[in-house]
């Protein structure tokens, strides 16, 4: 399938999921709110940088980020992001990302599985649940992806999905983006974000970790207060 990325003018083919027999991926793109669109923004951001090393184009969109001009916190995090990734190579970045999540041989420093971090073990209970949330929804795995369904990036990608549209059956509703967050986010993403923040080895990740915890927190209240 194809998922917008927070660049909306460049498509990006999803390596983690695909929806069959869908003729516009993107019909119900205007019909998403300006609201909802920068939520989707945040999630395929996060996505996009956590699914595998920054490629030269990622690290282009990223540096931009260095021109924002929002001067909240959340604002401030993605200037960070932008103005380190300005300063970073490619190769530092590759580095980088190989350390907090592969390591050398033992494991990266960070194992960004809601599996791992609700029961201690990689494929256990929290991906067999997501698998059956998969189902209902209607999203399908990619033939060749190696990576459990869990992993932090697919879950923001399938956030975005849900929010713009993106697996073929329409935009989700409320209701139902609130279900998947309240299911296979909210109790354990604020963690991941937070160990990402403050790893010994993050410098270029180190703000990712603080966008994301921000971000998690805003969508937690947000649905909270759409529930009363």
């Amino acid at each position: 399938m194809e998922v917008s990325t927070v660049d909306e003018g460049e498509g990006r083919k999803s390596q983690d999921f695909q929806t069959d027999n869908i003729d516009d991926q993107n019909s119900d793109a205007l019909a998403v709110s300006e609201e909802d669109a920068l939520r989707a923004n945040f999630y395929a951001l996060l996505a996009r940088v956590l699914a595998r090393p920054m490629d030269d184009d990622t690290l282009a969109f990223v540096r931009e980020l260095d021109k924002h001009a929002d001067d909240t916190p959340l604002g401030a995090a993605l200037k960070k992001f932008g103005a380190l990734a300005v300063r970073s190579s490619r190769t530092v970045a590759e580095e980088e990302f190989t350390v907090l999540f592969y390591g050398f041989g033992a494991g990266g420093e960070i194992s960004p599985y809601a599996s791992f971090y609700l029961t201690g073990l990689v494929y256990d209970r929290p991906l067999a649940e997501l698998r059956q949330s998969m189902k209902a929804l209607g999203i399908g795995v990619v033939d060749g992806n190696k990576e459990p369904e869990d992993h932090i990036a697919s879950l923001c990608e399938m956030m975005h999905g849900l929010i713009t549209g993106g697996f073929g059956s329409g935009i989700a509703d409320l209701a139902t983006q609130r279900e998947f967050f309240n299911e296979h986010l909210a109790p354990w993403a604020t963690r991941v974000f937070e160990d990402l923040e403050a790893c010994e080895a993050s410098n270029l990740y180190a703000p990712v970790g603080t966008i994301g915890k921000m971000f998690m927190a805003i969508e937690e209240e947000g649905f909270r207060m759409a529930a009363l």
